[in-house]
């Protein structure tokens, strides 16, 4: 076992430039994730002069608005945040998958790490539980995935 070379990603985020791609639709629930989110961040070592946060109508949107970052060039890693409710979401399924496949596509065409922080819930009670209060915060999940991820391209080279 000892000849098995291991490569992975670490938590130091002091070298990455993130940006947080948010939407404003469920910005109840929303905010507490950018602040799990941000929090993560800073903990880890980004100042905020590495973070940058972006501003969506809603989470059927964020893929586009990420897209758009990507193609930029100037960051990192994606956070997208934001948060789809069965009870208040018209259409739920479709947007959830939508989301879920726009933002998957992104970080393949670019090769950048997209972090999936985008609640997907069937109540109000759900989303305030995933974030901040019994799940704990997907917004910070989803900032430590980010952080861990540029980690470990820049180790693969």
């Amino acid at each position: 076992m000892s000849d098995i070379k291991t490569i992975e990603g670490d938590f130091t985020g002091g070298k990455g430039r993130y940006c947080l791609v948010v939407g404003r639709w469920n910005s109840f629930i929303v905010e507490h994730l950018l602040q799990g989110a941000l929090d993560a961040l800073r903990r880890h070592g980004v100042s905020d002069k590495q973070i940058t946060v972006v501003r969506a109508p809603g989470a059927f949107e964020i893929p586009l608005v990420c897209k758009k970052v990507a193609e930029r060039g100037d960051v990192d890693a994606i956070i997208a945040l934001g948060a789809v409710i069965r009870g208040g979401t018209p259409h739920f399924e479709h947007v959830a998958g939508e989301c879920t496949k726009g933002l998957a596509a992104v970080g393949m065409e670019f090769g950048l790490p997209v972090a999936f922080g985008v609640l997907t819930v069937d109540s109000i009670e759900q989303a305030v539980e995933r974030a901040g209060t019994k799940a704990g915060n997907k917004g910070e999940e989803a900032a430590m995935s980010a952080i861990e991820m540029v980690s470990l391209l820049n180790n693969l080279g």
